[in-house]
């Protein structure tokens, strides 16, 4: 039986000796994070677009993705795998999946909040609709939507561990890894480096949020 001094939670060897592997892995992390949420984001913003003044159609894209959310990550992994086999695929779409609903509402929210008197300005300066949808309206979107990139990118963060489940799960694999062998040092270190993934994420995207809408910084 291992005592504590044997097997510690933090360890400086198994750093040195798996530095390789967890750089592997924690790129592998990001890669699915950063990508997940771009998709998500690329097809959130145009639903949210078409969806903000119709009614039916709002509560479609929203109820849809809101059953979507619900389904547990395993669940939802398990019923992919058949389609779309074993790897990087299956927990890029459940990925995805998981991050339109805040992404989708977030969106709505901000372009529900511009107020009409700006919309109507932009109107009678003669702004076609696609015009003062880029230069009005999105821009006016922004704080709610990066709020909602910032909660999506924490969540995908966390659920991209589950992807173990089907061989892809970037830190997870260590993760899963230190739990079947109780293996202290190996759980710890990687479950370290996913909270340090999050924060600096969060940070990154918080500076982001703050350079493109300066109008913000203004009035504060």
């Amino acid at each position: 039986m291992q005592t504590g001094a044997d097997n510690p939670w933090f360890s400086w060897r198994y750093l040195e000796n798996n530095w390789r592997t967890l750089v592997e892995l924690t790129g592998q992390h990001v890669s699915l994070t950063v990508q997940a949420v771009l998709l998500a984001l690329v097809l959130a913003v145009p639903l949210a677009v078409l969806a903000r003044n119709r009614p039916a159609l709002s509560g479609a894209v929203l109820g849809t993705s809101a059953v979507l959310y619900t389904v547990p990550s395993l669940a939802l992994f398990g019923l992919l795998a058949p389609f779309t086999g074993i790897g990087r695929t299956t927990v890029l779409i459940g990925l995805v999946a998981y991050a339109l609903l805040v992404l989708v509402r977030n969106t709505l929210v901000g372009l529900r909040g511009v107020p009409a008197s700006v919309v109507d300005a932009a109107d009678g300066m003669g702004y076609p609709p696609v015009r003062r949808l880029l230069t009005v309206e999105l821009p006016l979107a922004l704080p709610a939507i990066i709020t909602g990139v910032r909660l999506a990118t924490v969540t995908t963060v966390a659920l991209v561990t589950v992807g173990v489940v089907v061989g892809y799960g970037g830190l997870g694999q260590a993760m899963y890894r230190g739990f079947t062998s109780s293996y202290r040092a190996e759980i710890m270190t990687a479950a370290v480096l996913c909270v340090a993934i999050a924060l600096v994420a969060d940070l990154l995207l918080l500076a982001l949020g703050r350079l493109v809408t300066p109008w913000l910084r203004r009035r504060a």
